[in-house]
């Protein structure tokens, strides 16, 4: 399995508890919504289904460009994520990306790791769902990109393990790019750092 589906997997997963998390968050909207306000849950589906699209298409490299616009393609990635795995948990998302360009291989795997790291966040950070937040940053700095990811969550208790941490090695080892964790009773926070290449 390559590391676009395992994470792609693991982001139709979030939901807690759920094999089906896609299939249950429809017949909630449905069993909720009552006769009258189905059209409403259908439309939420379809932006959700269109999302969950669009974000596949973001992680898989197509190789068709050697250099990829930075602050373009993460503004669009935060939006998928966004509309496909947060906002009908409950969680809003915050992004500051910064402009400038990555090689493609870069680019996407570092995407595979935001996308990892909050659909982690969405999963595990917020037992309570009230006002739930991930921020995602991602700068330029002393020829380095340093994306950061943090929520106002439980915090982490541990340091990363399973599968998802061995995605996440595997994938910064790729790029040789560092990553650092920090947790506590404010949340956890996740920082990548990068060489610009």
């Amino acid at each position: 399995m390559s590391a676009a589906t395992a994470s792609i997997a693991r982001t139709r997963d979030v939901e807690q508890g759920s094999s089906a998390p896609l299939g249950a968050s429809v017949r909630r909207d449905f069993t909720r919504a009552g006769t009258r306000d189905v059209s409403l849950a259908v439309d939420r589906f379809e932006r959700r289904v269109v999302a969950f699209g669009r974000l596949y298409q973001l992680l898989s490299d197509n190789g068709d460009q050697s250099m990829v616009p930075v602050g373009a393609f993460f503004e669009n990635l935060c939006g998928a994520i966004s509309e496909a795995v947060l906002e009908p948990a409950g969680i809003r998302c915050e992004a500051a990306i910064e402009s400038g360009v990555l090689p493609a291989s870069q680019c996407h795997r570092l995407a595979l790791m935001l996308t990892e790291l909050v659909t982690n966040a969405a999963k595990h950070a917020f037992p309570n769902k009230n006002g739930a937040l991930i921020r995602i940053d991602l700068a330029n700095r002393d020829g380095a990109w340093v994306c950061t990811v943090a929520d106002n969550g439980v915090g982490a208790t541990g340091p990363l393990q399973g599968t998802g941490s061995r995605i996440l090695e595997g994938l910064a080892r790729s790029i040789h790019a560092r990553l650092n964790g920090e947790a506590g009773e404010g949340g956890t926070r996740v920082t990548i750092v990068m060489p610009a290449a």
